[in-house]
């Protein structure tokens, strides 16, 4: 059964799916158009195990849907205004100093 989740929930669901780099490239290749895991993977560079994991991450956080299609299953977004909630996340403005860093930043500084 489906619900409807509170505001505060969608933000951190939403925010756990950006937290890591290989979600957020998945929701932007999402956001262009719906895609099967196969060509997801390919177009990420990824194994299909790896994918399989995040894709999972997504679905669990209620960002992205499974359809099925024939013996095949596609996956896209849940609700078309969250890709215009990454077209806007994307091109804001964030204030970031130089020298600092997201307190949460693994080693890369992904921040």
């Amino acid at each position: 059964m489906l619900t409807i989740a509170s505001e505060v929930e969608i933000l951190t669901r939403f925010g756990r799916a950006l937290a890591d780099p290989i979600r957020c490239h998945l929701l932007l290749a999402l956001r262009e158009a719906p895609a099967h895991p196969s060509d997801l993977a390919e177009e990420l560079g990824i194994s299909r195990t790896r994918l399989s994991n995040h894709l999972a991450c997504l679905r669990d956080c209620g960002l992205v849907v499974a359809v099925p299609v024939g013996r095949r299953t596609r996956y896209e977004l849940a609700d078309q205004r969250l890709g215009h909630a990454l077209d806007d996340l994307r091109t804001a403005v964030v204030a970031v100093e130089a020298d600092r860093t997201c307190p949460d930043a693994d080693e890369k500084g992904c921040c």
